[in-house]
């Protein structure tokens, strides 16, 4: 049974298909709305052309990195896309003031090889249950 909420989308960015796949399947069996794209400037596309609920960022990406991706898509104001939940996702610890960095303007940082594709799931529901802020 489907336990996503109706409607809500999610864009991958990630150019390992086999993980995007992954990941991409076990969020459509839970209910989302699924879109998936390899380059950086094609998930900063993405994300500025379509309403996302959800975007699942890979640091490690071709053409622009998941880091350039999210400052661009955050602005210099730190507020660009306020209604987007930004998880970054990747397979290398940074060091903490990178981490620190990237942390302020995500909504999220996860490591790769400790997220199962239902651990993924369960996450972003964790997020839909926090009251929205006001």
């Amino acid at each position: 049974m489907a336990d996503g909420k109706p409607g809500k989308k999610v864009l991958i960015v990630e150019d390992d298909r086999f993980i995007s796949e992954m990941y991409a399947r076990s969020l459509k069996q839970a209910g989302y709305e699924v879109d998936e794209v390899i380059t950086g400037p094609e998930g900063y596309s993405a994300a500025k052309n379509q309403a996302y609920d959800y975007v699942l960022l890979d640091i490690m990406i071709p053409d622009k990195t998941g880091v350039e991706v999210l400052e661009d898509l955050r602005g210099k104001d730190g507020q660009g896309l306020p209604n987007t939940r930004v998880i970054i996702m990747t397979n290398f610890e940074q060091d903490d003031p990178t981490r620190q960095a990237m942390e302020k303007l995500a909504d999220g940082y996860l490591i790769k090889a400790e997220i199962t594709p239902k651990r993924l799931v369960n996450i972003i529901q964790a997020f839909e249950e926090e009251p929205e802020a006001s």
